[in-house]
């Protein structure tokens, strides 16, 4: 009988101590809702939105997004010549040496593009740490190259601050007219098509080589590439798989071809890998990787 007492006891306290923490739970839960604290209700936004096709909000967002298929240079805030810029539209490795990024991340959804006027507002980059040259727009004038958009104005038509964002230096490259005017802005209208035919486009591009310097300040690069991933709209990143259409291209920056077709310079992502040294799409499995990473585009339309 003592023994049933005393477990009966042992029942009841236990019981006790439950309903006691669970009055001071819920009391300070309601506490803190009623004063706006609730830690359940607002949680920081830093996370990927829920709808994978949705702008992001914050850099932080903006970088998860962007470079959801890897970082190809391992660019971070501590490699003045691989230091990583990130806003809420692109993400950019830079390079001070050389004045020009080494390449742009971004991708593009229906809600990025409108139809917007251009307004030049070429400027220097005021991100850029203390102390570091800061390219200006007439640092090109004159010089017989355009100020050559990485990630395009027109993939930000969505807003005028994204339109705008597009417009820093460090989003700029020494283009010849040809290259600029030709088949590199023939491939960023087709991509837009395939967002307007209903697909999201993961796109990383950039530069390499080197064919001297304007004004002593900004490098010329001999080559610009672009590797674009293109999956259905709303298709999260670790959604992505070996059907994935992914286009590569590699074109010199050089006059005379501003009426050739962008398809003319397709190659592979592997290519443009050995060309510049960078690991892209590494955020991937390895098998899926090997297929997307060696295979040719030949779709035309």
């Amino acid at each position: 009988m003592n023994n049933k007492i005393l477990i009966g006891a042992i029942l009841a306290f236990i019981v006790i101590l439950c309903v006691i923490f669970f009055c001071v739970w819920a009391g300070k839960s309601l506490y803190n809702r009623m004063r706006g604290n609730d830690t359940t209700v607002n949680q920081p936004t830093n996370n990927p939105p829920a709808n994978p096709s949705v702008q992001p909000t914050t850099p932080e967002q903006a970088q998860q997004i962007y470079l959801a298929l890897g970082n190809p240079s391992a660019a971070s805030a501590t490699d003045p010549n691989n230091y990583l810029l990130v806003n809420n539209f692109m993400v950019i490795s830079y390079s001070r040496d050389r004045g020009i990024p080494n390449w742009v991340a971004w991708r593009v959804t229906k809600a990025d593009l409108g139809s917007l006027d251009r307004e030049d507002s070429f400027r220097p980059d005021d991100r850029l740490p203390k102390g570091w040259p800061r390219i200006t727009p007439s640092d090109y004038t004159g010089s017989g190259y355009d100020r050559g958009h990485i990630a395009p104005n027109a993939d930000r038509y969505g807003s005028r601050e994204a339109a705008d964002s597009t417009f820093v230096m460090t989003n700029m490259t020494p283009q010849t007219g040809d290259l600029n005017r030709g088949p590199w802005q023939k491939l960023e209208a087709y991509l837009r098509t395939l967002v307007n035919r209903g697909s999201d486009v993961y796109i990383y591009a950039g530069v390499y080589g080197d064919k001297g310097k304007l004004k002593k300040k900004v490098t010329i690069p001999s080559n610009d590439w672009k590797v674009a991933v293109v999956v259905p709209a709303g298709t999260p990143a670790g959604a992505i798989n070996e059907n994935a259409r992914v286009i590569a291209v590699d074109m010199p920056n050089v006059n005379g071809i501003k009426n050739a077709d962008w398809q003319i310079y397709r190659t592979t992502v592997r290519e443009i890998e050995k060309s510049t040294g960078y690991n892209l799409l590494s955020a991937l499995p390895q098998n899926v990787q090997d297929v997307l990473e060696t295979k040719v585009d030949t779709i035309n339309n």
